[in-house]
């Protein structure tokens, strides 16, 4: 069984979703000793936004000499995530939503005709069976019954993006009010961590 490990945020060891994501990894190679497990840290080694070069390349043109690497580094992120059978993802709100870098990874990610495809009845998913968990953090508090719930466009995003890929059930960890003092963000932190110790295995 493989395991893909994404993490995003730009905070090093200060990252919550750093230590959380971590932290399922940690639970589920605990429960699975052979999982073999690639990381990618996508502030490290950070994608290209796409640009119309990527674009006309993905339509059969040609594509400039310049252009090659950052498109071999776009096949290997999405070998990365076809070959694998559980997706851990550490994504931080920055202004609402995912981080760049986080964007820039779907964007190698969601291709027609590998993880997804139209037809008579509309697109359909071509990624399904694939267990993903998102560690997920954000200053504030988003919940449904919050005024500030319309801001939220970190995990709705997630889920739809995930959704239109044919995984329907991605589980997320939260550690919310990460902003709003010391006392919120040590509680927040420990009942995240908490719940990625309590995970299943499958």
């Amino acid at each position: 069984m493989k395991l893909l490990h994404i993490d995003s945020s730009v905070l090093g060891p200060h990252s919550v979703s750093r230590q959380v994501s971590a932290a399922i990894v940690d639970r589920l190679r605990q429960a699975t000793p052979s999982l073999q497990i690639v990381y990618r840290d996508l502030t490290q080694a950070p994608l290209a936004h796409l640009s119309g070069s990527h674009l006309a390349a993905a339509q059969g043109a040609t594509a400039p000499a310049e252009l090659g690497p950052d498109l071999a580094a776009s096949t290997a992120v999405l070998n990365e995530f076809l070959d694998a059978d559980i997706v851990v993802i550490g994504a931080p709100m920055y202004n609402f939503t995912i981080p760049s870098q986080l964007k820039a990874w779907i964007d190698r990610i969601l291709v027609a005709g590998k993880t997804f495809s139209y037809g008579a009845n509309g697109p359909q998913g071509l990624a399904g069976g694939k267990r993903v968990i998102v560690a997920i953090s954000r200053g504030g508090y988003y919940g449904a019954d919050m005024p500030t719930a319309a801001g939220e466009h970190l995990e709705t995003y997630l889920r739809w993006v995930f959704g239109f890929i044919g995984i329907t059930n991605p589980e997320f960890i939260s550690a919310d009010g990460v902003q709003v003092g010391p006392d919120h963000r040590e509680k927040a932190l420990a009942g995240a961590l908490q719940a990625a110790t309590g995970l299943q295995a499958a």
